[in-house]
């Protein structure tokens, strides 16, 4: 069971055309249903997936997975207003999840190793203090063992996989923003198998903004698109993403020859 139930929206009485309550796809709605372990965020850019995602995880309180709290985060302040106009209904709380957008993967794995290299730098530095050393290189194994020897050695695809795999447990909620752009094909199909395993060791929640037919065609997920005013579930055959998709992969040429 999920733990998050839906998210309803008090819009201000004096909102107007401001951002983000301007998003043809936000008007109007009292209530975002999200009671299921899987829920996608599907739409063309500049639709509201993101917003609503980023909202969420700030009413929410939920950890980034990298960089600093959200609430201090000038990148989504835009859509505090947002947030504050939104109640969540909770079957229960739970105390582990992040938020995450893919974007900021890089950043993250670049402080990883300047950490490490830090821990290096003091280890060697006290070397003539076995006490402190050793703390030192026993941080530096703890980072090794949960995130690998060095994420930047590893293709952004693998080093996103060890990131989730590290840092998902069973129990926990995760919204994340298209995963996707850090994964071919393939690794998404890995990064399904992932929530599976994740899934299958208990209650969790994911709620994932994204473009992928791969993602998408998760079974039983509830899909939400943002290219209707308002937003409103559909089924997976019905997206553009897919036809489109599907459409391309069938025929290129009928529509490569119109570029």
């Amino acid at each position: 069971m999920p733990f998050l139930r839906h998210a309803a929206i008090n819009e201000p009485g004096n909102s107007g055309p401001v951002y983000p309550f301007s998003l043809p796809a936000l008007r109007k709605v009292d209530r975002v249903d999200l009671d299921a372990p899987v829920t996608f965020f599907v739409g063309e850019n500049g639709s509201g997936k993101s917003t609503l995602l980023e909202a969420v995880a700030l009413k929410a309180k939920l950890p980034p997975a990298t960089g600093m709290p959200l609430e201090l985060d000038e990148t989504i302040a835009s859509v505090k207003p947002l947030a504050d106009a939104m109640t969540l209904a909770w079957r229960m709380r739970t105390k582990f999840g992040f938020y995450l957008r893919a974007e900021d993967f890089f950043n993250y794995a670049r402080q990883v190793k300047e950490r490490a290299g830090g821990l290096d730098e003091l280890a060697e530095k006290h070397a003539d203090d076995p006490r402190v050393a050793g703390y030192m290189r026993a941080q530096r194994h703890a980072l090794d063992d949960r995130y690998g020897e060095d994420l930047h050695a590893l293709s952004h695809g693998e080093s996103f996989l060890k990131f989730f795999q590290s840092r998902m447990i069973a129990g926990g909620l995760y919204l994340i923003d298209e995963p996707e752009a850090a994964l071919s094909p393939q690794r998404q199909l890995a990064f399904l198998h992932w929530m599976k395993e994740v899934l299958g060791a208990g209650e969790s929640q994911f709620i994932i903004a994204t473009h992928s037919p791969i993602l998408l065609a998760w079974p039983g997920a509830r899909i939400l698109s943002f290219d209707h005013a308002p937003v409103r579930f559909v089924e997976y055959g019905d997206l553009e993403h897919v036809t489109l998709t599907r459409g391309f992969l069938n025929d290129p040429e009928s529509y490569l020859r119109h570029l």
